[in-house]
């Protein structure tokens, strides 16, 4: 497993980790063996399109459109919280 965060990795979930809605409690939760994480909604954005298929280029662009926000902040606040994400094992590429 790669631990180099670039514009060409592609994050995903890895297998056992689970993005969903919790309807009764109105928020997002990621998943895990043994873990559950409360995120908010824009971390909930940005993981729903970690599914290994795009890369960090094509995420940071999808972002920056959808929130109208500069590419560079987009990256630099994504590639952050992937790193926190991989730290915790919940989160490869």
């Amino acid at each position: 497993m790669s631990t180099e965060i670039d514009l060409a990795s592609h994050p995903h979930l890895p297998r056992g980790v689970r993005l969903r809605r919790d309807e009764v409690r109105g928020r997002w939760i990621l998943l895990a063996p043994e873990r559950i994480f409360e995120i908010n909604g824009i971390s909930a954005a940005v993981l729903g399109l970690c599914d290994g298929e795009r890369d960090l280029k094509t995420i940071v662009g999808e972002l920056a459109a959808t929130y109208s926000a500069p590419e560079a902040k987009i990256q630099s606040d994504v590639v952050a919280m992937l790193k926190d994400l991989m730290s915790k094992r919940v989160l490869e590429l």
